[in-house]
């Protein structure tokens, strides 16, 4: 009986001598292809990838950044502007509400305002919404909007600030 071998390296070293030059210059050139594909793709192809998309990653943030800049100013503007009454709440939705003619139609239930839309173009419901968190200081409780052929469809849930 043979005595196994403890080491493949032995192994190695003798299979590599048996080599011609030919063979060799093969294995080394066929162990470099895979070290610099693994390089690629474990080192290189990962970081290319966020060096492309980092532009476009940044641009977006930055937007984002904005417009959370904008809520915030808009939150200071309307958390300074002082209280109205419940009435005034009241006539300053009404008088957006006024503005959009037969494409609205609005109901005032205590402190909740429901506005129906009525084949309104878009630009007029957002002039409105602007108009009735400003003027009313109302806020919007849901909003349930379709696009139909003709404009905006739907209702949308404000809430009226009560008495101060």
């Amino acid at each position: 009986m043979s005595e196994p071998t403890t080491s493949s390296a032995p192994g190695l070293a003798q299979r590599w001598q048996a080599l011609n030059d030919r063979e060799r210059q093969l294995v080394l050139l066929a162990a470099a292809a895979v070290a610099l594909l693994l390089i690629w793709l474990l080192v290189l192809k990962p970081t290319w990838t966020v060096w492309r998309e980092l532009p476009a990653k940044t641009a977006k943030v930055e937007d984002e950044l904005l417009q959370l800049q904008l809520l915030a100013s808009d939150a200071k503007d309307l958390k300074g502007q002082p209280a109205i009454s419940p009435a005034q709440a009241q006539e300053a939705i009404k008088t957006a509400t006024d503005r959009l003619g037969a494409h609205g139609k609005l109901t005032i239930a205590g402190d909740r305002a429901t506005l129906t839309l009525t084949d309104a173009p878009p630009t007029q419901w957002r002039a409105w919404m602007a108009e009735a968190r400003a003027g009313a200081r109302a806020r919007p409780i849901s909003a349930q909007i379709q696009r139909g052929a003709n404009g905006l469809q739907g209702q949308v849930v404000v809430s009226l600030p009560t008495a101060p």
